[in-house]
C-alpha cells in the first residue's frame, strides 16, 4: 500500500446521483425510480487505493461504472485530472477513456474467446491510435512480463489459460494505455484462494511501481484490508463511513461497519465470535422508495426514534474518518460510537 498523497487529489466526486426509471408511468405520477447512488462524495489521491464495500445492491459497481461514465450520471460531479467527467460527450469522452480503465469481476467472460492474448491486449493501443505496429508489440511483451505471463503465450486463446491467467490478461489489458486510475470491480471474487492471493500481490506491486491509483469495489473485508489505503462503507445508496484502512479496521464506528466486520469468518476462538456477531434482521429498503431518515435504520441494533425521522449527515469525526451516524459523538476530544461494547469482530486476518 502507498502512502504518496497530494493536496490535488486524482479524482473528486461531489454529490454523485445515478437514478433509473423503471416500469410504467401511471397516470399522473412519473415512472418509479431506483436510487441506485443518492448523493456520494469522496476523492482519490494519487498512488493511492480506495475501496468501495457493501453489501450486494449497495450501490458500489454502479459508483465505479458511473466514474467511467458507463452508467448515466443524474447528479452531481466527477472531477478527474481537473476535468468534469459529466460534461464530456462524444471524442472528449474517448479521449479520457485511456486514462481510466476497468479491471472486470469475471476473467471468463471478459475476454473475447476467438482473439489470441496478444491481440487482446494489445486492442486498445490500437483502438486508441497509441504507437506504431512495432511499438504496441513492444508494449503488450512488456505488460505480458509485467502481469508474469511468458511471450510465446500471447499466441493462445482465452480457454487455454487458467482462471488466474485470464485475470491476468485482464489486468494486462487494462494497464496497456498506462492508466491514471484503474477501476477493480470484484476483480479476484470468482477465483479461489490461493489465485486470489497472487492476483492481489501482483496489483499492490505494480501500483508501487507505476504510481497508478486504483478504485477497488469488494464486499471481501480481508481482501480490502489487504490492498486499500482507504475506504469507504455504502449502504443502499449512500457512503456510511470513510476512513484510513488503519483508522477503519482498528475501530470501525458506524453500526453497519461493525456489523460487516462481524461478519468476517475468524479462526481464533471462531464458536464464540459466532456466537456474538451482529445479526441483522431483515432485507435492506426498497431503493426506489428509500427511508426519510437513516436508511439503516430498520435493521440497526442501536436505532432510536430520532433515526427514523431525520438522516444522518456525513461528518468528520475524527482527523480523516467520516461517519453518516447521528449516535457517533466527540466529548472532550474523545469519540463514542453506539457499539463500541460490541467484541465480535477482530482483525481481519491477513491473506498470504
Amino acid at each position: 500500500m502507498n502512502t504518496v498523497e497530494t493536496s490535488q487529489p486524482l479524482l473528486s466526486v461531489r454529490d454523485l446521483k445515478v437514478h433509473f426509471q423503471i416500469g410504467r408511468a401511471r397516470l399522473g405520477k412519473e415512472k418509479d425510480k431506483v436510487h441506485a447512488v443518492d448523493g456520494v462524495s469522496f476523492d482519490i489521491q494519487r498512488g493511492r487505493t480506495m475501496a468501495i464495500v457493501g453489501e450486494s445492491g449497495s450501490g458500489k459497481t454502479t459508483t465505479a461504472l458511473s466514474i467511467m461514465r458507463l452508467a448515466p450520471v443524474t447528479a452531481g460531479s466527477i472531477i478527474f485530472n481537473d476535468v468534469d467527467l459529466t460534461k464530456l460527450e462524444g471524442e472528449a469522452l474517448r479521449a479520457q477513456r485511456r486514462h481510466i480503465q476497468l479491471v472486470f469481476q469475471d476473467p471468463y467472460s471478459s475476454l473475447n474467446p476467438r482473439q489470441r492474448a496478444g491481440e487482446i491486449v494489445r486492442m486498445p493501443l490500437m483502438l486508441m491510435g497509441i504507437g506504431t505496429p512495432a511499438e504496441q508489440r513492444e508494449k503488450v511483451s512488456e505488460l505480458f512480463r509485467l502481469v508474469g505471463l511468458r511471450d510465446d503465450q500471447q499466441v493462445l486463446f482465452p480457454h487455454q489459460f487458467s482462471g488466474g491467467q485470464r485475470q491476468r490478461l485482464n489486468i494486462a489489458r487494462a494497464l496497456a494505455t498506462d492508466p491514471q486510475l484503474v477501476v477493480c470491480d470484484e476483480p479476484v471474487s470468482a477465483l479461489d484462494i490461493a489465485i486470489r492471493a497472487q492476483i492481489l500481490n501482483l496489483l499492490r506491486r505494480i501500483q508501487i511501481a507505476r504510481g497508478q491509483s486504483f478504485l477497488f469495489i469488494s464486499h471481501d473485508m480481508a481482501v480490502v484490508e489487504h490492498i486499500c489505503d482507504d475506504i469507504a462503507v455504502m449502504y443502499l445508496g449512500q457512503i456510511v463511513e470513510q476512513a484510513s484502512r488503519v483508522a477503519f479496521f482498528s475501530r470501525p464506528l458506524h453500526p453497519y461497519s461493525v456489523a460487516l466486520m462481524s461478519a468476517v469468518p475468524t479462526v481464533s476462538g471462531g464458536r464464540e465470535k459466532a456466537a456474538n456477531r451482529i445479526k441483522l434482521a431483515g432485507d435492506p429498503p426498497s431503493p426506489i422508495n428509500p427511508p426519510s431518515g437513516c436508511r439503516f435504520a430498520g435493521r440497526c441494533p442501536a436505532a432510536q426514534a430520532l433515526c427514523q425521522q431525520e438522516p444522518p449527515s456525513l461528518r468528520e469525526v475524527l482527523p480523516g474518518h467520516k461517519v453518516a451516524c447521528h449516535f457517533v459523538r466527540v466529548e472532550d476530544g474523545r469519540v463514542s460510537a453506539p457499539l463500541d461494547g460490541h467484541k465480535a469482530f477482530g482483525k481481519v486476518e491477513q491473506m498470504a
